[in-house]
């Protein structure tokens, strides 16, 4: 009877749970449908200037007792689903917004999709428009919301654009010779420069992407609502194994080349060539092809009447560059107009998840960070531009920073904020890393290509990587190639807030290197453990979290555009300038650099002997080199008094 008792009650609980879990399926199900339910959707191709229409879907709301203002994403990656009775489950940049009540437009770009026309990746700026055959991505912007305002019912004449990554590119595109109507832009992760940001590193390529090249470097002949490109496919899940076997850059030519099957005249057999491979391997310095594509230097033809608001991430992978120079350049042509920051503790796109918990790969930063900056600040920010009063009292700081050491938010007037003075370490014998130089020494290592620092411990193949960011650096500190140099224990917090200049005193037996620094944050042994997220081998316990890395091509110490060797053993200066940081080496911990040669295959090997173009350098090119590092070499920090 006992028994009985007990099974009936376990059927009872699992009854209930069925019900609960069924109830649950009913709520999810129903929030599915919210857009369907109370928007109205329609897809139109605009017509530019040109004559070239581009496809455009709007989402209004149903309810039209009132006006709306239009906030609109343009894009590279599809204004999906297409089709009568076809809806996005979210619309909009938040759930609030879209909530709220909104007109959400989504467009596709010029040459993307279901567009007409032919794409250019990072379409070049043209300042000084001669006729209606001049077009760039600001006049198809600016048509595009003269349409809106004009055609949309219920619209109440303000338009706000915003878009995260590539969109994001074009939310700060749609500023320049901006429209009347365009009240508010909010560029995120916003591309600033195809030489600086995603496929490159101040010069270096990041082969870690070179599977995303097709995606961006493929024409389509005419519009379709299906993908026309091919991503290459990896034979194996260990990317560090398949890049070393590959070789030199050139013999990874046959994975860009693609067959046009949506062209039905086009037989199997045809092969084109991807346009935008062919851009890198065959540019390989900041020449007259990347400088037109930048939109950092167009900036000043910033409208001033739009209000921005920059979004990033502290820990993005992929566009770290792009929305801190996008802030810094239009406070610089334009100091007096709307423009604020906002860095949080994300990784690419991460502010707009819906996680409650915050993690960058390994690291836990909190709870509800994302969704409070989505309801607190973003959704704050469209109101007040686009309904509310449109003054320059929104309410929300100039710059809105997390510090990824205290785990905290800051507000500030200006970014970097003021108060801040140099500080510089030096990288002295012994791998002590202090404030002040001590004697004449040097570091030498020998960079084997045959056995290139790792960015990552893990072993898997990644579409574009973005965990390392922050990952423990334990296992490159034991290296024999990666020179470390750390602090004593620090006494007192030490806050980083700004940019970082390596100032490295090298010289090598060759005639051409890499040279990587990356700031770490090294735990204390005794720290409490993260319950959850870490990955099974690793520990809190003297974690060594990465906080800012960077790259340069030697070649490019003094020049961009013009690259030059090495004179072997010679000591040259090589300075790097590493992204914003906003992170505070707490008491109890300590400070670490290192510094290596190779990061593979973050960024492809260089050969170590000076060629004019390493994307056609041969298998005879590539030799190791014995590197040195002077100790009056020093790492610049801009600290917070």
């Amino acid at each position: 009877m006992k028994n009985l008792f007990k099974y009936s009650l376990v059927i009872m609980l699992l009854l209930s749970a069925c019900k609960k879990t069924t109830k649950e399926v009913a709520d999810v199900q129903k929030k599915d449908t919210y857009v369907q339910d109370n928007y109205s959707k329609q897809e139109v191709d605009i017509t530019m200037r040109d004559g070239i229409k581009l496809h455009t879907t709007i989402y209004t709301p149903k309810d039209n007792s009132t006006t709306y203002p239009i906030i609109m994403m343009r894009t590279p990656y599809s204004s999906k689903p297409y089709g009568e009775g076809q809806f996005k489950q979210k619309i909009g940049p938040n759930t609030h917004l879209m909530k709220e009540g909104n007109i959400i437009v989504y467009q596709d770009v010029r040459g993307r999709w279901m567009s007409e026309g032919t794409y250019d990746n990072m379409r070049a700026y043209i300042p000084n428009k001669k006729d209606n055959n001049d077009i760039d991505e600001s006049s198809d912007t600016y048509d595009t919301i003269d349409w809106l305002v004009n055609n949309v019912e219920n619209n109440n004449g303000r338009v706000g654009t915003w878009g995260i990554s590539y969109p994001g590119y074009y939310a700060t595109y749609s500023t320049i010779d901006a429209h009347p109507a365009l009240k508010a832009a909010s560029p995120q992760a916003c591309i600033g420069d195809f030489f600086f940001d995603d496929f490159h590193h101040n010069g270096a390529f990041l082969l870690s992407y070179f599977r995303a090249v097709s995606l961006f470097g493929t024409q389509k002949t005419k519009p379709t609502d299906s993908a026309w490109y091919t991503l290459p496919e990896l034979p194996t899940q260990d990317q560090y194994q398949f890049f070393l076997d590959a070789g030199p850059l050139s013999n990874l030519n046959n994975f860009f080349q693609y067959e046009r099957l949506d062209d039905k005249s086009i037989t199997k057999s045809d092969k084109i060539d991807d346009f935008f491979w062919k851009e890198i391997i065959d540019h390989p310095n900041y020449d007259s092809v990347w400088k037109p594509k930048g939109l950092i230097q167009n900036l000043k033809y910033v409208n001033p009447s739009v209000a921005t608001m920059i979004v990033g991430g502290l820990f993005d992978a992929e566009d770290l560059y792009g929305p801190l120079e996008t802030y810094k350049a239009i406070e610089k042509h334009n100091p007096d107009s709307y423009n604020t920051i906002v860095f949080g503790p994300w990784d690419h796109g991460r502010w707009a998840s819906s996680n409650a918990k915050n993690y960058v790969g390994n690291y836990y930063f909190g709870d509800s960070i994302s969704l409070n900056f989505q309801k607190h600040v973003e959704t704050k920010f469209f109101n007040h531009f686009l309904k509310g009063k449109g003054d320059k009292n929104s309410g929300l700081p100039e710059a809105y920073i997390y510090d990824s050491g205290k785990k905290e938010w800051s507000s500030y007037d200006a970014w970097p904020p003021k108060g801040v003075s140099n500080k510089k370490f030096f990288l002295n014998a012994n791998q002590e890393l202090a404030t002040s130089k001590k004697g004449n020494t040097k570091e030498v290592f020998i960079s084997d290509l045959k056995r290139p620092v790792p960015y990552s411990e893990d072993i898997k193949t990644v579409f574009t990587p973005r965990k390392y960011m922050t990952d423990d650096q334990r296992f490159a500190a034991r290296r024999p190639d990666v020179l470390v140099f750390e602090t004593p224990i620090l006494e007192e917090d030490l806050t980083l807030a700004g940019a970082i200049f390596a100032n490295l005193k090298v010289a090598t037996t060759g005639t051409a290197a890499d040279w990587i620094v990356k700031v770490i944050d090294v735990h204390p042994g005794d720290i409490e453990e993260q319950e959850e997220g870490m990955q099974d081998h690793l520990k809190l316990s003297n974690y060594h979290m990465m906080v800012r890395s960077e790259v340069l091509r030697g070649r490019f110490r003094n020049s961009f555009e013009n690259p030059e060797p090495f004179v072997p053993n010679k000591k040259t200066d090589v300075t790097i300038k590493l992204q914003d940081v906003y992170h505070t080496i707490k008491a109890g911990h300590k400070l670490q650099i290192q510094v290596q040669s190779t990061w593979f295959p973050l960024i492809d090997l260089n050969p170590q002997t000076f060629v004019p173009n390493i994307y056609k350098a041969e298998e005879t090119d590539f030799k190791n080199q014995t590197h040195t590092v002077f100790n009056d070499s020093n790492i610049e920090f801009s600290v917070l008094d």
